[in-house]
């Protein structure tokens, strides 16, 4: 089934968004280096990875429905980041904005009628709840540490051990 329409318009639009939050979590993971703080900053260049990798997800399905993804404009994220717990409430609220479009994305494709599109749409709904929960269980984790500069390193020595997923952006 071809992708057209005010859908195909969204989901595009989508293509954009995870690219932008590709450049959020890049930014994020340059705060942290700038703060010698080298694990968080590897764990934002990841997820900055697994945003390209959802923005393909996004392309591969467009164009394997006739439909010609753009990139539209993306603003550079301004962020003001004093500390790893500005980080990471930053991060959250980028992934909590995605994680509403793509249900946005979910309610459209019912309202015209593109069931094929819900397999790939069930897909990123999990993988939302997946990743706010992460960052939200960082940020609990954050809040326990407090001032405790042994702890902050020990939770970027823990951070710094993640591997990028197989196939992630």
């Amino acid at each position: 089934m071809e992708l057209k329409g005010k859908f195909a318009d969204a989901v595009n639009d989508q293509v954009t968004m995870e690219l932008k939050a590709a450049m959020v979590y890049r930014q994020l993971s340059i705060e942290m280096d700038y703060r010698d703080l080298p694990g968080m900053a590897s764990w934002f260049l990841i997820q900055s990875g697994e945003e390209l990798g959802h923005a393909q997800r996004f392309t591969d399905h467009m164009t394997d429905r006739e439909a010609c993804p753009k990139i539209e404009t993306i603003e550079a994220p301004g962020l003001t980041i004093k500390t790893p717990l500005d980080a990471f409430k930053a991060a959250l609220d980028n992934e909590q904005q995605v994680s509403e479009s793509i249900r946005n994305l979910y309610r459209m494709s019912q309202e015209v009628g593109d069931i094929d599109s819900i397999p790939l749409l069930n897909w990123f709904i999990n993988e939302q709840l997946e990743e706010e929960s992460t960052v939200s269980e960082i940020i609990g984790r954050i809040n326990l540490i407090g001032d405790d500069g042994d702890g902050l390193l020990r939770l970027d020595a823990e951070l710094g051990a993640r591997k990028p997923e197989p196939g992630d952006g």
